[in-house]
This record gives C-alpha cells, structure tokens and sequence, in this order.
C-alpha cells in the first residue's frame, strides 16, 4: 500500500495499492521533489470516469510503467471531486498548452507547481516514453523547461486577472431592462445552435443542458416565448426517451456519445440528476407534461434508493463499468430478455426498449430506450419490473460514497420541491436528513468542508459552490417543511461567502482568500457541469434577499450578475444559471407566505398550489399565523412572516415582491390568480 491507503477519496483509495508510489497533494510531496531534484507528475481523475480506469490498468498497475515513474519524478494524486481548486487550476494550464481537456488530466510541473507539460490520457507506451522523455529535459534541459514553466505560470495568473477585469467592464450597474436584453439575445443564440431534430445543443457528444433548460422555462413563463417552451420541452423528452435515461432504474447518465441520445457514458453524478430532477418537475409545472412528472420523481427516487448513504447524504457518483467493462450493468440483448420474460414478454420488451440483434453498443448490446409511450400500460410496467429485478442480481457498478457539500445542496433542493409537489413525504425527508447532515458534519461555525465519508468531516476547505449550493438547499428546505432555522443557516453560509470568496469588486473567487495558495486563486464565472459558483451564489442571494427583505445581499446578487453580459454574450450555454438568476430578478422574485396550522388540509392546499403555480425561483415561507415570523426551527425567525396573519381564522397565503404585498387570498384558485399575473 502506498500514501494513498489513508484517504477518505474513494478514487484515491481506487488506486492505494497501486505499485506507484502515490503522494496526496500536499506540501510534503513538493518538498520530496525539490529534495530528489526531480519533476512531479500530477493526475488528476474522478472514481467515475471510463479512461481513468483505463490509464490505471494500463499504467499505474503496471509494474514497469510503475518503476519509471518512481525512479523519475513523484507522482500526485487527485481528486478533481475534492479538489476542485487544484482541478480548475491544472485544467486551465492543460488546455492553455492543448486546446482541449478532460480526465484522466496529466500534468508535470516542477517542485514549485509550475506546470511545463500537460495532457490527458495517454496509452502506456506512449506514457512510458513521455516519462523518460520528461526526464532527459528535466536534467539536460533544465533552464528551458523551468524557463517555460515560469512563464506559463506567470501567463496563467496574468490570463486570470484579466479575464476577471474584462468579466465585470460591461456589467456595472445592470437594470431590468438590460436584464431583459441579454435574456433575450441569449434565446436568440440558443436557437441557432439547438438541434431541431433530436433536441439540445450542438453535436455529439452531447450533455445535458441543465442550467440552460431550467432558464428556458423561466424565460418562457416570463415573455411568454414559444421558441424557448419548445427547445426546453424538446430537448427534455429527447433525454428521457433514449440511452442517457435508465429506462428501467431512474436516473440520468453523464453524457451522450452520440447526437441522438442513444448511447450513453453510464456513469452516473449526483449533480446531474439533482439538476434534472428540478428540471422536469418545472416543465411539469409549467406544461402538465406527465412525462416531467414521471422523470422527476422516478429520478428522484433513483437518488434516494442508490445514491443515499448511511450518515444521510448522497453519495457522489455511480461508476460506468462494472467486472471491467463500460455499461455491461445497464445493456442488453434479445436473448437475455427472453430468458427473463419468456419469448412472448422478451419479444415485446425488445419493441418496446429498442432491443434489436444488431445492436446499439458493444459487441452487439442495446441500451434501452423508451421511443413511445407503450399501448398496454400495464404489460410494459410488469416487465419492466421483471427486468430490473434480474439486473439488480448482475455485479454493481461501484459507488463513490463521498458526500460532496455542493451536490448534496443540490440534491436538497430538488428532492424537498419534488416531495411537496408530488406528494412524497419520503423525498422531503431524505432532503432534511442530508440537510442536517450538511450543517452538523460540514459545518463548524461560519465554515464548510467539502467532503465527508461514512459521517466524518474531510479537511478540504469548501468552495464558493460550497457554500452557494448549499445555501440553496437550505432556503428551499426552510421553505417546504416551515423551519427557519435552515434559512438561519443559509444566512450564515451566504455572509461567509461574501466575506471569504468576494474580490472587493462585487465577484466572486472560487477560494477562499486563506486558502491554500496556488499558482492563481481561480475565478471561474461560467458554468460547466454544475452551476458557477458565482451564478449559483447569486441565485441564493436573491432567494435569501426576498425571504428576508436584506437589500444587502440583493445589491450583492446584482453585482455578482455583472459578468453575465460578457459570459452570456460570448457562450450563453455556459451561463444557464446566471440566466436563471436573472430572471428570478427580473420577477421580482415572487415572495410567498403561507400561514396556518400545518395539520389543516387548507393550509396543506395553500402550500403545494403556492409551489405548483409560482414562476421558478420564487421564494415561500410556511408559518402558523402567529403573524410575529415563524420559530419552530429553534433558531430564528422568517422575517417575510413578520406580520402575516390568519384571515378570519382561516389559513391565507399572501404573494409580496419586496415586501410588498398583495391581499391575501384563502382558496388555491384564488393563489393561482394571483401567482398568474404578469410581472
């Protein structure tokens, strides 16, 4: 066993008995380096990922490739997972040098962390003769290569400044109107890069546009914009209908290799699914769509049966392979369908899941589709059942049960909006389990760590998306169980993030300003798979803002919205979040109360009709009528509650923006009325 035998990374422990002598990233390792005189080779990689496990067969098992890299440099490994900082940093300088990236990411550096070559994946032959080749230059070329390394490092942090001064030129002082603007211009854009046939954005491979889609639905409850309605509702059932949907167990995978949906990348993240499931119960609040509906509590559940973990989290990811091969969990063939169902039932599954004998993976497999909605429900439900009962006996993918802060506010969120709207009291309290798991292990004071594992704390520090996620999940939570204690606890999140991550400009870093220093503190605006932090601090800003009438933390979400004209003008698929902010803004956003005895069916109404029919992004407060702010949560008060009382005794729910509100109302029909208006 090597270094790596005491981590709490799951993917680190993946490779603790690796023949390479593994270093965790930490000082102690750069110190070894200067001391040997020799260059560090850093992976970085995830449990999940397909050709990382790759690379670990072919190279890092291997005894030889092993002896190289021992004898040569020493070798770092990562947790992009853990360690997003040190991910975002090296994958900057991976693709500055390649014009691409991915994972495995290699890097060597010098003893300084100075990067001088960098790639991703290489065969072991190939990386063999890299290492050697490395090492010549590391010795007979020493001026060149810390030359080199010097200015790539000193480009990198030059490039970051100016990427943050050019990120804010155009956003001071954003308006409605000009909100409005960029919302519309991004729609524009979208449009010509959406893909009318099979549905998302651009070719293969294709990846959920989760941000992008949820913007779209508010975009088009606002305008309204048929444009947007459609590439939201086409995209989503294009997703739901091929091979990147289990169509059997729930759940999304990563990606799609191909254009059209059909053959996934089977790993399975946690904040995929998170984003989708609210996805899909938004277009099922905004269409009735029941296949919204069904995706969102079917994914939903997959999060709670397969991704919970003991301590009352979620874990982070499920893996593509399974006995060393990609997929083999999740496909099928004609003749394993009739030996689970019989000829008549195997004949009709194949139909109905798109089972031919040619095949649409490897070695003449099929991943199951869902094309149509089958004529005999009952039928393709029993099957259904049939087969995945028979595959829960075939090897698991493995799981990596690290609970990640970020992910699991996510998971919060759309788990407690999905329980109150579909009726699922189990969903609502999984999300508070991992709530209080969240602020009881996470948590310790004004601060988050990032990580934990079977109930015990990691020791990296969280990042803005830490606590900006986070801090989602609690508002939403506060506002579905009636516990003010989590919007408390938000505050305290949202306060520390403007505190420790703001650059003095009104942005965002993504570290805070005493963490670890590396070769730049980075300051990524743009979303990527998850939401940026800087969008999703944002985003938590005005929901924590309308709930608490602080125009501080508004004024601070504002700001924070100032690099979307840059960041949505030159790509708006990687502003989605920022989008959706925005437009939560734009509409004010809607502020909720809903006031009487929890147990009274009438209130019960109030509540989900108050969720059901408020534009996304609109915040809600539940509350007994008391009128002076609700403290069942034991540790503050809601200040929207402040006031709202019962109205001749009977339950109401009263719809404010900025504290200001309307009449209140006594019936759903007259909430939805008035959550109808326009705004």
């Amino acid at each position: 066993m090597n270094r790596l035998k005491d981590s709490t990374s799951p993917y680190l422990l993946q490779h603790a008995d690796n023949p390479v002598d593994w270093w965790p990233w930490c000082d102690e390792a750069f110190a070894e380096a200067a001391r040997r005189d020799v260059p560090v080779m850093l992976s970085v990689g995830y449990a999940a990922c397909h050709w990382c496990h790759v690379m670990a067969h072919e190279s890092f098992e291997d005894p030889q490739t092993a002896a190289l890299l021992n004898e040569h440099m020493v070798a770092v490994k990562v947790d992009r997972e853990e360690r997003p900082d040190v991910d975002s940093v090296y994958m900057t300088a991976t693709q500055a040098m390649t014009g691409q990236g991915g994972w495995p990411m290699t890097v060597f550096m010098t003893p300084g962390q100075e990067p001088f070559f960098c790639g991703t994946y290489f065969p072991r032959d190939q990386f063999q003769k890299l290492v050697l080749n490395v090492s010549q230059a590391w010795r007979a070329q020493r001026e060149g290569v810390t030359d080199q390394a010097r200015r790539v490092s000193t480009a990198l942090a030059e490039n970051a400044a100016a990427v943050a001064q050019a990120l804010r030129a155009d956003g001071a002082g954003l308006s409605g109107a000009r909100f409005a603007e960029i919302a519309q211009a991004s729609v524009s854009a979208l449009e010509v890069d959406y893909d009318a046939a099979e549905g998302g954005f651009g070719g293969a491979p294709k990846f959920p546009p989760s941000m992008v889609l949820e913007f779209l639905l508010r975009y088009h409850r606002r305008t309204p914009s048929p444009a947007a309605l459609a590439m939201a509702e086409r995209t989503c059932e294009a997703m739901a209908r091929g091979g990147l949907y289990d169509q059997l167990g729930g759940g999304f995978a990563r990606y799609s290799t191909d254009g059209a949906w059909v053959v996934p990348h089977f790993e399975k993240m946690l904040y995929d699914n998170a984003l989708l499931a609210r996805v899909y119960l938004n277009l099922w609040r905004a269409t009735g769509s029941e296949l919204g509906r069904r995706v969102a509590l079917e994914t939903c559940d997959w999060m709670v049966r397969e991704l919970r973990a003991p301590a009352g989290g979620f874990a982070a990811s499920l893996d593509a392979d399974s006995e060393g091969e990609e997929g083999k969990f999740y496909v099928w063939r004609p003749a394993e369908l009739v030996a689970v169902l019989g000829p008549v039932d195997g004949e009709f599954a194949a139909r109905a899941f798109g089972v031919t004998q040619a095949g649409t993976f490897e070695h003449g497999a099929s991943v199951l589709q869902r094309r149509a909605e089958p004529a005999d429900a009952e039928r393709f439900a029993r099957v259904r059942r049939a087969l995945l009962a028979a595959r829960e006996r075939r090897v698991r993918p493995g799981r990596d049960d690290k609970v990640v802060a970020a992910w699991n506010g996510l998971a919060i969120s759309a788990l407690a909006e999905c329980g109150l709207l579909l009726g699922q009291p189990h969903l609502i309290e999984a999300a508070h389990d991992a709530a209080s798991l969240l602020a009881g292990v996470h948590l310790t004071g004004q601060r988050l760590v990032r990580t934990s594992r079977d109930g015990v704390a990691g020791d990296t520090p969280g990042a803005l998306e830490d606590y900006a996620c986070v801090a989602e999940g609690f508002l939403t939570l506060s506002g579905v169980t009636g516990q003010g204690r989590w919007l408390a606890l938000a505050g305290r999140l949202l306060d520390t993030a403007l505190g420790a991550f703001g650059d003095g400009e009104g942005g965002f870093y993504d570290t805070p300003a005493d963490g670890e220093p590396l070769i730049f503190r980075p300051a990524d605006a743009a979303d990527n798979a998850t939401p940026s932090g800087t969008f999703a601090a944002a985003g938590a800003l005005i929901g924590y803002a309308a709930l608490t009438g602080s125009a501080r933390h508004r004024d601070a979400a504002l700001a924070a919205l100032g690099v979307l004209p840059v960041v949505a003008g030159r790509y708006p698929r990687a502003a989605g979040a920022g989008l959706a902010a925005a437009e939560a803004a734009l509409a004010g956003p809607p502020e909720i109360a809903v006031v009487g005895d929890p147990d009274d069916e009438r209130t019960r109404a109030l509540h989900r009709t108050a969720l059901r029919a408020a534009p996304p992004g609109a915040v809600l407060a539940l509350g007994d009528g008391r009128g002076a702010g609700d403290e069942r949560g034991g540790e503050a008060s809601v200040p929207l509650l402040a006031g709202r009382g019962l109205v001749d005794g009977s339950p109401a729910a009263y719809v404010c923006r900025q504290f200001t509100c309307q009449a209140p109302v006594t019936t759903p029909e007259q909430l939805e009325q008035v959550l109808a208006q326009p705004y």
